[in-house]
């Protein structure tokens, strides 16, 4: 059963009636083509409408929508003899970390990303999607592997951040990400980074420097979420919205301030109205980012992506 967010209660409303209406030409001889044509232009008019007008907490939501496809989704409908590697080869397997070689087209790649769950035993197996050290350090593992074979590397940052708890501390969580921050500048194969869900604080950022950062339209990308800036600035979760819209978090907004360099459009309706079309779409995208990252000399790759994230925040007056 398909779930609507709030600001999608009238389109709910339209395809509860055009399914009675479906049900009733099944129930008689009654002609119902022209009312379901007009209810289904209806429903595409109303679609549209509400989707380019969101605000940035409506986008918010929209990135962690139960039915938004996550990282093992993608896989599954992008590549072909997808290989999943396992372990940090230090401590242990993090579920919340996913992994390992798959053919993306005529080209092999090295996917990875965060895996959020579907349901409460998944999403406990998963933890939420939020990786514990060994998860970046597995991460970091993979990339490596992925450069000693030259094959470029697919990041999909879906996470509500790095797991903040007593015993990930104890494992070196900030060591970790920063770690990875390290190694992933220097690379010397082509690495592109997609916010697919939630892009936030150092759980996003610990897979996410890349020759290309890529975020689809209703995602967010930010230090912190919503809800823990307004419990910090307002001391309540309730001026969440005001937050969001302060924080200037969308896909536009990172966009805008170049902190990002492509926009991946979504489906009319989100990415989870049409799985499959939106991982036909974003496949499209990755290899012709692929081909032309992999016309350039690995250094000056290096040197480009260094200087692009340097460039970040440099104000010259």
């Amino acid at each position: 059963m398909r779930t609507y967010l709030d600001f999608e209660k009238p389109i709910a409303d339209l395809e509860a009636r055009l399914e009675e209406t479906k049900k009733l030409a099944q129930t008689s001889n009654v002609d119902v083509s022209e009312a379901v044509n007009v209810l289904e232009q209806s429903i595409d008019r109303l679609r549209r409408e509400i989707f380019q007008n969101l605000t940035r907490w409506q986008r918010v939501q929209l990135s962690r929508h139960p039915d938004r496809p996550y990282t093992l989704d993608y896989i599954s409908l992008m590549c072909d003899q997808f290989i999943e590697l396992h372990g940090d080869r230090t401590v242990r397997d993090d579920p919340a970390m996913v992994g390992g070689f798959c053919e993306l087209g005529d080209q092999t790649v090295m996917i990875i990303g965060q895996q959020k769950g579907r349901n409460t035993k998944q999403r406990q197996y998963r933890n939420f999607g939020m990786p514990n050290p060994e998860g970046y350090r597995k991460a970091l593992r993979l990339m490596k592997l992925a450069e000693k074979f030259n094959k470029p590397i697919i990041t999909l940052i879906d996470t509500p951040g790095a797991f903040p708890g007593l015993e990930a501390e104890e494992r070196g969580q900030g060591e970790a990400i920063a770690r990875n921050l390290k190694e992933m500048f220097m690379l010397t194969v082509p690495v592109i980074c997609i916010v697919i869900g939630e892009g936030a604080s150092g759980g996003a950022l610990g897979i996410a420097i890349g020759d290309k950062v890529l975020m689809l339209e209703n995602t967010w990308y930010s230090v912190i979420s919503p809800e823990n800036c307004s419990t910090i600035l307002w001391r309540s979760w309730d001026f969440k919205e005001q937050a969001a819209e302060a924080m200037k978090l969308t896909a536009r907004d990172m966009k805008m301030n170049k902190l990002v360099d492509e926009i991946v459009e979504e489906p009319i309706g989100g990415a989870h109205n049409d799985h499959q079309g939106m991982a036909n779409h974003l496949k499209e995208v990755i290899l012709k980012i692929i081909a032309e990252l992999s016309a350039i000399d690995p250094q000056e790759r290096i040197n480009q992506r260094i200087d692009k994230f340097c460039d970040m925040g440099v104000v010259v007056e």
